[in-house]
């Protein structure tokens, strides 16, 4: 199968899942396959969860999943050293972050301490266990969720764990057509239960070895460092975004063109991926909160104020 036959198959297994979101399919796919991590942001019900076990069901990789709760521990995630009597030394047990694609569940719901322990694994794909590196396998990816409405019990995510988040986004709720044809798929048995492997973990390293081969010209570049540089000197936020927030956007607009058949990134591709990669690491000050001014409008306006390179 060519590259875009690949793309094209596990978003058409994706979608047999998830209706009416190929926006958000798309997005996802984008960090997937561009290396990123994945923040999904939305209020109960509108399919988080289902996305990213549609996702990892559609592969055929390993797939965990942690429920994060106030009593969740960093070993409950990283594993623990076990005494083997028979063998008289500590023999080590992998947790679940051991996997390819790990969905986080509700992520705020963990304590600060339990959150960082995602952090190095994030950043770096290892983790550090009683004074020992372990390596994740390259094909590491996380989809985290929670719920931006209820707040009770919660611990935001510090603006660290925030950073090493390629993409925030959404889904929403989709059309009344689309909501009642869920009803009648979903009529039997679930989708999901009888959705198989498309794809294999070969194909997902042929595609993300084929993303760094799209060209990013030096205007395309030029434009991505503008519109970051822009976050750090608008008024009312206090931190920007950081040279991270480039690399992120630039290896996601690559993924979309090569989603496209094009061997090159368009300021299409930049402009479809700037609040999703850049919205969640902007920092604004209590006078701009208070105002109603969003991350999400103060983007569309240094979209619009930017000179696009033709």
């Amino acid at each position: 199968m060519s590259d875009i036959e690949i793309y094209q198959k596990l978003f058409g297994n994706i979608e047999k899942v998830i209706q009416g979101q190929s926006s958000a399919i798309r997005k996802l796919l984008a960090a997937f396959f561009s290396d990123g991590h994945v923040l999904l942001e939305d209020v109960p019900g509108t399919g988080k969860t289902t996305l990213a076990k549609a996702l990892a069901k559609s592969i055929d990789v390993e797939f965990q999943r942690i429920q994060f709760t106030p009593d969740l521990l960093p070993t409950d995630i990283l594993g623990v050293s076990i005494f083997n009597q028979r063998d008289q030394d500590f023999e080590f047990h992998p947790g679940p972050i051991f996997s390819n694609i790990l969905l986080a569940d509700e992520i705020n719901r963990a304590s600060p301490r339990t959150q960082s322990a995602l952090l190095e694994a994030m950043g770096e794909r290892q983790v550090s266990i009683e004074r020992n590196n372990y390596q994740l396998d390259d094909l590491f990816f996380v989809i985290a969720t929670q719920n931006p409405v209820e707040y009770h019990g919660t611990y935001p995510l510090p603006e660290a764990q925030m950073d090493r988040f390629a993409m925030r986004f959404s889904l929403g709720y989709v059309s009344q057509d689309e909501e009642v044809s869920i009803l009648e798929k979903q009529n039997n048995q679930h989708p999901l239960e009888s959705l198989e492997p498309c794809i294999s973990k070969e194909d997902v390293i042929k595609i993300k070895q084929q993303v760094t081969n799209v060209n990013v010209s030096d205007e395309i570049k030029h434009y991505m460092v503008m519109l970051i540089r822009a976050t750090r000197e608008t008024e009312g936020i206090l931190n920007g975004a950081s040279p991270r927030a480039s690399l992120s956007m630039m290896k996601a607009a690559q993924a979309l063109a090569l989603f496209d058949d094009m061997d090159y990134v368009s300021p299409d591709h930049v402009q479809e991926i700037a609040i999703p990669v850049i919205s969640h690491r902007l920092m604004m000050n209590s006078q701009s909160r208070f105002s109603g001014n969003s991350s999400d409008q103060i983007i569309e306006e240094i979209l619009s104020k930017t000179p696009v390179p033709v």
